[in-house]
């Protein structure tokens, strides 16, 4: 009588290798990844020495937002912007701004322009007394969002995006890193404070180093 113990053994192996693959790609399918958050630019025209005008009082930031999703839509709430001065991280914002909610399709990239000046809230009074003397300004710059992944035809549920990055302000009121700058999430918030002055005050050393080193005169 023939052994039926091995075609028996391969048939649960296949069953348990076929449901494995499946339930791999289902998990594959239904991954999602946030969004890619940097600010593009950043400009203050009244903090730009060379201008030598104070009046323009607004702050003028290109966003952008990337989908990194090659097969997911996002539904974004409304886009909320804070802006703050360091060192003071948690401290009460300069200015606030909310971008409309929108639509982004799979491997796309939004930009936002944001132009917030008194009109809108924007406090100078504290944005410029938070000038250090070379010129310079450190302002922290937060965002916060929900959004929604669309998966064939159904959304799923929403997923807060919490993130940031201080951003170094040169005497020409234009952010030091020519490089897009990164909003990630940042350490808990009551160690925000902490982590974002030392940042603050290792980068206005190096302005400050940079401003004096390049105004000593040539020993020719």
């Amino acid at each position: 009588m023939p052994d039926q113990s091995g075609g028996c053994c391969r048939c649960c192996f296949s069953f348990i290798f076929t449901l494995g693959l499946t339930a791999l790609f289902v998990w594959l399918s239904l991954r999602t990844s946030n969004p890619k958050c940097t600010i593009r630019s950043f400009y203050l025209p009244a903090l730009n020495r060379t201008l030598n005008d104070t009046k323009n009082t607004t702050v003028f930031v290109t966003l952008r937002l990337g989908n990194t999703n090659k097969d997911k839509g996002v539904y974004y709430d409304a886009v909320n912007l804070t802006f703050r001065l360091q060192p003071n991280a948690t401290g009460i914002p300069v200015a606030t701004y909310a971008v409309p909610r929108f639509y982004q399709g799979h491997k796309k990239t939004a930009t936002k322009k944001v132009a917030v000046g008194p009109q809108e809230g924007l406090n100078w009074t504290a944005v410029s007394s938070g000038v250090y003397p070379n010129g310079s300004a450190i302002f922290r710059v937060d965002l916060a969002t929900d959004v929604r992944f669309k998966l064939m035809f159904w959304r799923t549920k929403r997923h807060r995006l919490n993130v940031g990055a201080d951003v170094l302000v040169n005497d020409s009121g234009g952010k030091v890193n020519r490089k897009d700058i990164k909003l990630s999430a940042a350490p808990d918030h009551h160690l925000i404070g902490f982590f974002s002055g030392q940042i603050s005050i290792e980068a206005v050393k190096a302005v400050t180093w940079s401003h004096w080193t390049t105004s000593l005169p040539c020993n020719t």
